[in-house]
């Protein structure tokens, strides 16, 4: 009979083995590395969230159009971690960035890593709707992945997701991501695979159901 021990790591091996081959999944049907090389390429590994943030909020503020900021992370992570290892977590953590880059097609939108467990996307000139659309794709995306997390009441990873959207106007404020980050604690306490949205347009926070 197997030990607990060898049922464990034959679970982390498989693991291993579905993660890499979801990522190579990814890869073939997405288009997910050459548009991660791609935006990596825009936004070189290490450039400060807060100076990409500044950059986007000067553009939007210029152009007079709406600001999404999106902070994402694996829900259950401390419990993966555990569970899988940190190598587990970084493949996991890869697989994600490529599919979230996949779905970011437009020049000046923007996916950097945000912590150990999560994301931060910058997305000007992006009104609150195509905002919450694009999170619901992503969430799609990350369920079709099937990357399988036993921690979770959910069997797989989900991300929960808070949006942060502003009008910008000079002075750059920000406490745009701290909020975005209150809206994705806000939607993980609701459950697995949320979305909390702050309306901070009109100069006001207004919490929107999502």
């Amino acid at each position: 009979m197997m030990s607990m021990t060898e049922s464990f790591q034959k679970e982390w091996f498989w693991q291993r083995v579905r993660t890499i081959l979801g990522r190579h999944a990814a890869l073939r049907g997405s288009g997910g590395a050459e548009a991660l090389e791609a935006m990596r390429k825009r936004y070189p590994a290490g450039r400060p969230i807060e100076e990409e943030l500044q950059r986007a909020w000067l553009m939007a503020s210029e152009r007079r159009v709406s600001l999404c900021v999106v902070a994402l992370e694996i829900d259950c992570h401390v419990e993966y971690l555990s569970a899988y290892g940190r190598d587990a977590a970084e493949d996991c953590m890869e697989t994600l960035e490529r599919l979230i880059a996949s779905l970011l097609v437009r020049e000046d939108d923007s996916c950097m890593r945000l912590g150990q467990s999560g994301f931060v996307l910058v997305l000007p000139d992006m009104p609150m709707l195509m905002g919450r659309e694009l999170v619901m794709k992503i969430n799609q995306a990350v369920r079709r992945q099937g990357l399988i997390n036993k921690e979770s009441h959910a069997g797989a990873v989900t991300l929960g997701a808070g949006l942060a959207v502003v009008n910008p106007e000079p002075p750059y404020d920000r406490n745009v991501l701290d909020i975005a980050k209150q809206a994705l604690r806000k939607a993980q306490r609701r459950g697995l695979g949320r979305l909390d949205i702050a309306d901070l347009r009109g100069g006001e926070k207004r919490d929107v159901a999502a």
